[in-house]
């Protein structure tokens, strides 16, 4: 397989459909709302930015439709035949909802979309109901998911569950790893809290807490699930370092975590290989299209670019000079001088959040470069 040159396009675009959702997250990036704002793309804007992604060049990039949740919109399968009329493969992030996401609908997308992503947020009920509120309708949304990836097993919908890791669920993480290994999911995407949107209100993980959690997801990746990371591109580091015969010694919660899983899993199998992973991280390799159009570099780094309502995606990839110190690794702090930083860079998302500069050092990071 080649490598994807993601100087060139990235290699997944995503495109916030709409806010509006039956759901009502505390973390929410989009602060979603009950109903879409006026100011987001009608159908045949949303098409000829469909039909500007051809622009970058075939194999095209997975353009994934997110929200908010993209069925709250009446045009949402007719997007996804536009984008594949193209050649474009479509993936959706729909909201778990019995109104919304019911048989009917996942009869309608078997075979329209290259996957879908459902979160699990919790491997309890009251954790993760907690997490999910419901805005729109009153169902047990931990009980109603568990039933989503029953469904999406038996219809053939390959999907990945998303888990945003936060100190409210973080010693969870070893059960919602289990369950999602046993749901039949072709992979785990843990999201790293970035303090935007609905996400102000909740505490993230402080910096050593966030490696030991890392750490045991480099533990977790043995068991042949693949596990990606958002908001946490150190993933890759410790992938190099682990794989190399660098030993973690660990703090408190990675042996917590660790233990667990072992309880539930019992040890990995003595063949396991280490994770592979793609050198993406925000605005590099990926690209984000909000509800009114606007061209951000990732949906956590809300940093405008441009707007697709007037300016060509591709050409903004490409030639945007931020985008295009970003895949430099041109960075600031211990970021610009790691020897990681071409396979990490670290979040730009979190650097831009909590520092100001979207090309400075990622406060979540514990590592020390030996390069000074």
């Amino acid at each position: 397989m080649h490598r994807w040159p993601l100087e060139e396009k990235p290699l997944l675009v995503f495109y916030e459909t709409t806010k509006a959702c039956p759901l009502a997250c505390r973390h929410c990036r989009a602060n979603a709302l009950l109903k879409p704002l006026p100011t987001e793309l009608s159908t045949e804007e949303a098409k000829r930015f469909i039909e500007d992604l051809t622009g970058f060049g075939r194999p095209y990039p997975i353009l994934i439709l997110t929200g908010g949740d993209p069925l709250t919109r009446d045009d949402t399968l007719e997007l996804i035949d536009h984008a594949r009329s193209f050649g474009i493969p479509v993936a959706l992030s729909p909201a778990v909802s019995t109104k919304l996401l019911n048989d009917d609908i996942l009869r309608e997308l078997k075979g329209r979309v290259s996957s879908i992503s459902i979160s699990l947020d919790g491997a309890k009920p009251e954790t993760h109901n907690y997490i999910r509120r419901t805005a729109l309708e009153r169902i047990d949304v931990f009980r109603t998911t568990l039933e989503v990836f029953n469904k999406l097993r038996s219809y053939g919908i390959e999907f990945q569950v998303n888990t945003a890791v936060m100190r409210l669920n973080v010693h969870e993480l070893p059960q919602v790893f289990k369950i999602v290994r046993d749901s039949g999911a072709n992979a785990w995407e843990v999201f790293f809290l970035i303090r935007v949107g609905r996400g102000m209100e909740l505490e993230p993980l402080d910096p050593w807490e966030t490696e030991d959690v890392v750490q045991f997801l480099y533990e977790a990746s043995l068991y042949g699930l693949p596990i990606r990371t958002v908001e946490a591109p150190f993933f890759r580091r410790i992938i190099m370092q682990r794989g190399s015969g660098i030993k973690y010694e660990g703090g408190k919660l990675y042996w917590e975590l660790t233990k667990q899983l072992r309880e539930l899993m019992g040890d990995p199998p003595s063949n396991a290989k280490p994770p592979s992973f793609t050198p993406t991280r925000d605005g590099y390799g990926i690209i984000f299209v909000a509800s009114d159009g606007s061209i951000y570099p990732s949906g956590f780094l809300p940093l405008t670019l441009g707007n697709v309502r007037k300016d060509n995606i591709v050409k903004v990839y490409r030639e945007h000079p931020i985008l295009r110190t970003i895949r430099e690794a041109r960075f600031n702090g211990k970021c610009g001088t790691c020897e990681f930083r071409n396979i990490c860079g670290g979040s730009r998302a979190r650097a831009y959040t909590e520092l100001g500069d979207p090309l400075g050092s990622d406060p979540a990071c514990i590592y020390e470069p030996t390069a000074k």
